[in-house]
């Protein structure tokens, strides 16, 4: 017989919300050790838990500067918080049980496959060790390449060290730099090598592991695309170069910003911050010097986020377009949502439309406390509120101000923003129970 205890973590989402909570609670302990700050004075567990969670949730909102108040010590667990958050607690355990020849249980199976948002168990442990060896394999790509770059502006130990450090933050899509300052990369906003390399490091982690197999495969398979790849690799371009080209023209006369920089600079500067937001939270400029309508747009960027199974958040590039698809079918007076040739079972319009409310309303109340307890103007709250539930992490300079209240809103936006609301609902929500019966249909008047 089950015991208590035993009922309460069965479900796979219970599993998934414990195991992410229980991370988080070690790495606060693990930042509050002597070894880990370079200040005497011990962090507060509050502060010690922003990090922690931040760095689990691959969010990058600090409340202390990474590269300054906390030692090399401190750094690493934050980069293992990154690296178990991003690939997920699951995924790490199950590449030691195959290396240690264990059999995977079923629960385990329903597990990942929860925790990669996939509908079937078959082929989730063949999904698993490719994740492992393309997450490895980009994140040494992009660690030698940053290195190398580094390497002509600071001694080879540091040089080496900032260039793992930020390559596995920025696959990760988790927004932590140790350049000191808050600085993030605004020394390197005119170099095309660093901004190219996190770009890329950025679009392969928030694509998802999904697509990344499936480009892998069609050459060697020789066969086509997914629905899914297809809608992820389309959307994502398509709001990559929309939020370049309006991100440039709304700040190309910004002194602040853009003003100063050559046509070259300004371009790649513009594609920096298109592509950041899509859950990434690395910038090349000062987000507080942006004018207001720029704010405004990055945060509906945040809102979208980037894609299943991937490393980012938001309410993702799939459930966007769906909705989208959605629109245009009633507005033109169609019944199915088409993409591709391919009609969407309504099933998953409905499920796109409950994430998007669901998010949205969670995201207004958070918004309305922060109001209440910080005494900022609205769009620098709602900003943070935006890139705290996207796992974004960046911020125009609230996060520092937060009080006590603000902290733990804005940590429970990144927790939920992280393992997605449905999983956090049916994880705390009563089991889903079959009706066998429906109800007369009755008429509303819609409009």
């Amino acid at each position: 017989m089950r015991t208590a205890f035993g009922k309460l973590i069965a479900s796979p989402p219970r599993i998934l919300v414990l195991g992410f909570a229980g991370i988080v609670m070690l790495g606060s302990l693990l930042l509050m050790m002597p070894f880990a700050h370079v200040s005497e004075r011990t962090p507060s567990f509050i502060d010690a838990l922003f990090t922690a969670t931040s760095a689990t949730c691959v969010t990058g909102l600090v409340v202390v500067d990474t590269g300054t108040y906390w030692t090399l010590g401190g750094q690493w667990i934050i980069l293992g918080l990154i690296q178990l958050g991003g690939l997920g607690f699951m995924t790490m355990s199950t590449l030691f049980a195959i290396v240690l020849k264990r059999k995977i249980s079923l629960k385990e199976r329903l597990i990942l496959r929860e925790a990669f948002n996939q509908t079937s168990i078959e082929g989730i442990i063949r999904l698993v060790r490719k994740v492992w060896f393309y997450a490895l394999s980009i994140e040494l790509v992009g660690a030698l390449l940053l290195s190398f770059r580094f390497l002509q502006d600071m001694p080879p130990g540091e040089a080496i060290y900032k260039g793992v450090f930020h390559a596995i933050s920025f696959f990760n899509n988790a927004g932590f730099d140790v350049m000191g300052d808050f600085r993030s990369l605004v020394d390197y906003a005119n170099d095309p090598v660093v901004n190219i390399v996190t770009m890329l490091l950025i679009i392969l982690g928030g694509l998802g592991f999904i697509v990344l197999s499936d480009l892998a495969d069609i050459r060697r398979a020789n066969r086509r695309l997914s629905l899914h790849s297809k809608v992820v690799l389309s959307t994502s371009g398509i709001l990559i170069v929309v939020g370049a080209i309006v991100i440039f023209i709304f700040e190309y006369s910004n002194g602040k910003t853009l003003a100063p920089m050559t046509l070259g600079e300004k371009l790649l500067a513009s594609f920096m911050q298109s592509v950041s937001p899509r859950t990434a939270g690395v910038n090349t400029v000062d987000l507080a010097g942006l004018r207001q309508s720029t704010q405004f747009f990055i945060v509906l960027l945040m809102f979208i986020g980037a894609s299943p199974g991937s490393t980012g958040g938001g309410i993702k590039t799939t459930t966007f377009t769906a909705l989208l698809g959605a629109v245009a079918a009633m507005v033109r007076g169609k019944e199915d949502v088409v993409f591709f040739r391919y009609r969407l079972a309504r099933e998953r319009v409905y499920k796109a439309l409950t994430i998007t409310l669901f998010s949205f309303g969670l995201i207004l109340i958070a918004t309305m406390i922060l109001l209440t307890t910080e005494d900022h103007h609205f769009l620098m709250i709602l900003f943070e509120a935006a890139s705290a539930f996207g796992t974004v992490g960046l911020s125009i300079g609230l996060t520092t101000q937060l009080t006590l209240t603000g902290k733990i809103v804005i940590i429970a936006l990144m927790f939920i923003g992280r393992l997605g609301p449905l999983t956090l609902s049916y994880a705390l929500g009563p089991r889903q129970v079959r009706v066998l019966y429906r109800f007369a249909e009755g008429k509303i008047i819609i409009g």
